[in-house]
């Protein structure tokens, strides 16, 4: 039983720990961090890191007045623990349990959702312009990370905030950069002087005092103050910031909780933007994040003694089949290129940058420069792929819509996590991509049904003359034998697994597993299903979904993604474009919800997307459609090219394919 954080159940409770307690209590922190993280994994290095910056920002400052805006949110634990969810912490990232990040919904300590990075400086400024306009007093912080300060979006939030010059603090929380002892600590030193009040009164009376020099006195401050610069661009390592408008404090130890406190309690009352320079060490306190904080960045569970994950008999992932495939091409051709952002051992790309470390390039946190860069190198001939995971590639949509599909550029998208992808949780969820992406003119957008079918799509995609996306999920696929081979599939033409006459399944991606488990429940119920792989989201295949139109007596698509502007609309699209009316049609997918985190096989059990759930929800439409049918109004109407031909005088309609002579056979209405 800890002695001091089971007596935290709020920052309140923290204020009453002498100074000296403080390093106690960073113990038994780091104690119930790994503890947790063990049982349900989770982003254990980085919250490491952040205990004793964490544990003094609270001691310092008065959350929830004080407003602190948290940076990708995953190194929010501490945080968690000491604002009054440490009895629920052991729920971290399950289904009604704690979120993994930040988010407004679950305490008044927590100001702002984050779950992608490069956000913090912006919404921090915008709480603090708030106040202000509101005349009221409290502070605000942001902290964001070394890894976050690469977003594009964080330096824009840096230049409006220098430019209006708000009271605010941003903590850089630096976990990359070593401290050096004399470097260092000299520059902690001096910039503590600088940013004294007492220093800061000095230097405007000397400023005073040689702007009074007759005739010189301009010239002598102006030389004095590049003195100044040139001195702290020397020993401190903050001039961009001070560039930017901001007064640079540090760089400062993160974990002595003594200098925090002391630097936290003086810049506080500080005017203006404060920029405050943390060094912190990822995994601190437990040996084998230290040492490989990169792999104990998102853990899974494991055994604390020794280290090691907890391994589970799985095949493999599907982010490992498309690595080898990149590799595999990359050998037969030298101009094709990889690119990460930020997420090289997430995407697989690592793995291709061991191979071809000069065609590999991780951006950093910035996937808009990520998807221009790959524009002009496909326009200069090379055959970029952009390893992305689908919910950040929402990112860089600008880019894709204005530097890929206008120019019509030959750029492959590879987005990993495409789907649920659970304990991550709603800012994560990759169930969009499919809309936001076949709006777009050129476009191809495509799924495959396992890894073996991914590989031979990752070909089709490099060496299609257009920007081509392709979507895979998170985990492991089916452990199917892999063809020799890697082939090009036709654009656009899906592929029939089963036949059938009665349902006519359409599923996208890794549903179609689930399609076929489903039509062989139906076959038990002397019902005839066909599974159709649908392959492509855009363009889907009209041949094959007017055949089945009107051939079976329903269709139903599937897909793991939300159903406005997902596969199931392009369906109905093209139902309507090809004039094929009143067939009855069910779309299964996710609906307009926000999507939390938890087990995806929870979730999707939930959400009837599992086999037995899908299988309950096409029963009750099949069911009603024969009850139409039987009582005379489930007959089809079709109208091909213009001309009609309809079933109202109990004849068969017919289709005429807009144009294609040859006449699809109907089956007979239900009613007979």
């Amino acid at each position: 039983m800890s002695k001091f954080l089971s007596q935290i159940d709020g920052p309140q409770d923290l204020k009453k720990l002498s100074v000296e307690e403080l390093p106690l209590l960073a113990l038994e922190i780091r104690d119930t961090l790994l503890e947790t993280i063990s049982e349900t994994g989770g982003h254990l290095s980085s919250n490491l890191g952040v205990v004793e910056l964490t544990m003094a920002m609270h001691y310092v400052f008065d959350s929830p007045k004080d407003k602190f805006v948290w940076d990708v949110g995953h190194q929010s634990y501490v945080h968690k623990l000491l604002t009054g969810r440490r009895d629920r912490f052991s729920t971290l990232r399950q289904s009604d349990g704690l979120c993994g990040f930040t988010k407004r919904e679950e305490s008044e300590h927590d100001h702002w959702n984050c779950g992608h990075g490069g956000t913090s400086i912006s919404a921090a400024l915008a709480f603090a312009q708030a106040r202000d306009l509101k005349k009221e007093t409290n502070d605000v912080l942001a902290v964001i990370g070394d890894g976050s300060l690469t977003a594009g979006m964080a330096f824009e939030g840096l230049n409006h905030t220098g430019h209006i010059q708000n009271d605010m603090i941003v903590v850089l929380n630096d976990n990359e950069m070593s401290i050096s002892a004399n470097v260092g600590g000299m520059s902690a030193h001096l910039s503590k002087i600088m940013t004294g009040q007492v220093m800061l009164k000095i230097k405007q009376e000397i400023g005073q005092l040689l702007m009074a020099v007759p005739g010189i006195g301009k010239e002598i401050t102006r030389y004095a103050h590049k003195i100044d610069e040139a001195i702290k661009g020397v020993f401190i390592p903050g001039r961009l910031f001070e560039d930017l408008g901001f007064r640079y404090v540090g760089p400062i130890d993160g974990h002595d909780v003594d200098a925090l406190i002391e630097t936290f309690s003086t810049v506080k009352d500080l005017k203006g933007p404060t920029l405050m320079h943390v060094i912190t060490r990822k995994g601190k306190g437990y040996e084998q994040a230290e040492e490989k904080a990169d792999v104990w960045h998102g853990a899974k569970p494991f055994d604390i003694s020794t280290g090691e994950f907890h391994k589970k008999k799985s095949n493999p992932a599907y982010t490992n089949v498309f690595a080898d495939a990149m590799i595999d091409l990359a050998k037969e051709d030298d101009k094709l290129i990889g690119i990460t952002a930020a997420m090289p051992d997430g995407t697989g790309i690592s793995k291709f940058g061991k191979e071809f470390p000069d065609r590999t390039f991780d951006v950093g946190m910035a996937e808009q420069h990520g998807v221009a860069f790959a524009g002009a190198l496909s326009i200069e001939g090379f055959r970029p792929i952009v390893a992305i995971y689908s919910t950040f590639l929402q990112r860089a949509y600008d880019q894709v819509v204005h530097d890929i599909c206008l120019m019509n550029l030959s750029v492959t998208f590879a987005m990993d996590r495409a789907g649920i992808v659970g304990e991550d949780g709603a800012t994560h969820q990759g169930l969009y991509d499919i809309a936001f992406l076949r709006t777009l003119p050129n476009m191809v957008v495509m799924a495959p049904k396992d890894e073996n079918e991914m590989r031979h799509m990752l070909k089709t995609a490099v060496y299609h003359q257009g920007p081509a996306a392709l979507r895979y999920p998170r985990g492991s696929g089916l452990g199917i034998p892999l063809d020799p081979e890697m082939k090009e599939l036709e654009i656009g033409k899906g592929e029939v697994i089963q036949d059938g006459t009665d349902i006519a399944i359409f599923a996208y991606g890794h549903t179609v597993e689930w399609a076929q488990e489903v039509a062989d429940k139906f076959e038990k119920e002397g019902v005839s299903v066909a599974v159709i792989n649908a392959r492509f989201a855009k363009p889907v295949d009209k041949e094959l979904i007017v055949k089945y139109a009107l051939k079976a007596r329903c269709l139903i698509t599937t897909e793991e993604h939300s159903l406005k502007g997902g596969f199931g609309s392009a369906i109905l699209e093209a139902l309507q474009e090809e004039q094929v009316v009143n067939i009855p049609v069910k779309c299964i997918g996710l609906g307009d919800i926000v999507l939390e985190h938890g087990s995806p096989s929870l979730q999707r059990k939930n959400l009837k997307l599992d086999p037995e759930g899908m299988f309950e929800t096409i029963m009750t439409f099949y069911g009603s459609v024969a009850e139409m049918a039987a009582s005379g109004n489930g007959k089809k109407w079709v109208v091909g090219n213009g001309k009609k031909s309809h079933s109202s005088n109990g004849k068969k309609p017919s289709y005429s394919g807009n144009g294609n002579k040859e006449k699809i056979k109907v089956k007979e209405p239900l009613n007979g």
